[in-house]
């Protein structure tokens, strides 16, 4: 017993559960080994890693060495996860009735560690930036200069690749560590803005720069920086995202002017956990890409993933990250939430819909999953969490309030979802609809003294009377400062 005080957890180090059956085991190898490999990855410490993990699978996927590891093991693993997880509801139970009912659950994660007590991850970042012809003059100007900025200030540890896009990309800095800054600084300032916007092969080149330096303990994540819609190919990035967010790599989308496809830099971000920015005017590139980086250096955890199931009945209407990065969530398992900072929680807002058939038992099963969190700054792979929201059912109503951060998450989200059920109305030819919901919202924003955002709204509701339309400009406008007002005060609207 004395010889297993320093042997490692082979569980943790596969991430997995201590219940894991053969085929998660296999699995969870061969995430870790395309990972960890040795050919893949040079990194200090890495390949030490790779050899426990080898070692933790030849034990684990052998019955009778895992049966005799387990009986060598503490009956409960001391488990002090890094990460603290809280969970609020907004009512305390649900009512068997024969009608639909709604319930909204409020998930927030943050260190166990003080801020001060957090290391900063080394960076692993690619800027893809379009230079078509759209992007000349001012635009371009101020790429190069927030681009140059950036470099400058990277740290001895962090490495930056960036790549150009039009009709074809370019990589006009290959990602690498201690690179020659006045030379890299030299092809930035050469940048020269003609063609179309293909944005695909951008993308695919900048998620190929990151994959030269991959490595878990890193932030490796691509920046896309663009003007103007893409065609044809946006399935082919939709993709290359997915595949991207099951590398552990993360892809941010900022939105120049009002020509872009919001709608589509959305999707294509929130599949790796991020999200996208609007930026109205060119002399904001530069801030926004500083905030951006500025966030990266203060990621504790990133690629938090949730595969889940749904109780029999429920339903998962609506999934929103409220914080760090405001944006809604796709809706299938796996399912993406992003980062948590070292002073700011990752908090995620989850709406149900409850039909009779989930309430027919004294507890109503609505989400059942696995949580998986990646810390950069620590060498071993985070043990997964299980997770389980459910209520309890009553015959009658319960009479409780909800927690004032249930009731402030939805307030501040209603101004949100306001803009796209308007959204979606336009969509839908009811224009009229749409133009009274706008007034709603303008009402309910001066009310809550976002009087400049109030006045872009009825504008938007008077253009939309006239022309059966809503403008790129205002769409924008409205869509990004709603969902700005989610951010916390301190942060203004940085991101």
């Amino acid at each position: 017993m004395g010889m297993m005080v320093n042997k490692p957890n082979y569980y943790a180090l596969l991430g997995i559960f201590r219940d894991a059956t053969q085929e998660e085991i296999k699995k969870a190898y061969f995430e870790a080994a395309q990972r960890l490999h040795p050919d893949k990855n040079v990194a200090v410490g890495e390949t030490e890693i790779f050899l426990e993990i080898q070692k933790a699978f030849d034990i684990l996927s052998n019955p009778v060495q895992r049966a005799k590891y387990d009986a060598e093991q503490p009956e409960k693993a001391a488990s002090h996860s890094p990460v603290v997880e809280r969970i609020t509801y907004s009512r305390p139970s649900l009512v068997r009735i024969n009608e639909t009912q709604l319930v909204y659950a409020l998930l927030e994660w943050k260190p166990r560690k003080n801020e001060e007590e957090v290391s900063s991850p080394p960076l692993n970042v690619c800027l893809v930036l379009d230079r078509s012809t759209s992007m000349k003059h001012e635009k371009m100007d101020m790429v190069k200069a927030a681009a140059i900025h950036l470099l400058r200030g990277l740290r001895q540890q962090d490495v930056m690749g960036m790549v150009t896009f039009s009709d074809h990309a370019e990589v006009i800095i290959p990602s690498s560590i201690h690179g020659d800054k006045h030379r890299m600084e030299s092809k930035i300032r050469a940048i020269q803005p003609s063609g179309a916007t293909e944005l695909f092969k951008g993308l695919e080149a900048g998620i190929i720069q990151v994959r030269q330096n991959l490595a878990p303990e890193r932030v490796n994540h691509v920046i896309l920086l663009t003007d103007g819609h893409t065609y044809g190919d946006e399935e082919a990035c939709l993709k290359l995202a997915a595949q991207a967010a099951k590398e552990g790599i993360g892809i941010s989308g900022l939105g120049i002017g009002e020509d872009w496809h919001d709608t589509f830099l959305d999707e294509l971000a929130a599949a790796t956990g991020s999200s996208s920015m609007y930026i109205a005017e060119p002399q904001g590139i530069q801030h926004f890409l500083e905030a951006k980086f500025a966030q990266f250096v203060k990621t504790f955890a990133e690629q938090v993933v949730i595969k889940f199931k749904h109780g029999q009945g429920i339903e998962l209407q609506y999934a929103f990250r409220l914080q760090p990065n405001s944006g809604p969530l796709a809706l299938e398992s796996p399912l993406q939430l992003g980062a948590i900072l070292n002073d700011a929680p990752l908090r995620v807002l989850l709406e149900f819909s409850i039909h009779a058939a989930a309430v027919v038992k004294d507890v109503a099963e609505l989400l059942q999953g696995v949580v998986q969190i990646s810390i950069p700054t620590q060498p071993l792979p985070v043990p997964p969490s299980r997770l389980r929201l459910f209520r309890p059912v009553t015959e009658a109503a319960v009479p409780e309030p909800p927690s004032p951060a249930i009731i402030q998450a939805l307030a501040n989200l209603n101004f949100y979802r306001m803009q796209e059920r308007a959204q979606q109305e336009v969509a839908a030819g009811e224009h009229e609809q749409a133009s009274q919901r706008l007034q709603h919202l303008a009402t309910h924003l001066l009310s809550s003294g976002e009087k400049k955002l109030a006045q872009t709204v009825l504008l938007e509701a008077e253009h939309l009377q006239r022309m059966h339309s809503l403008s790129d400009e205002g769409q924008k406008n409205i869509k990004y400062g709603t969902r700005a007002l989610l951010l916390p005060a301190e942060k203004g609207n940085t991101l």
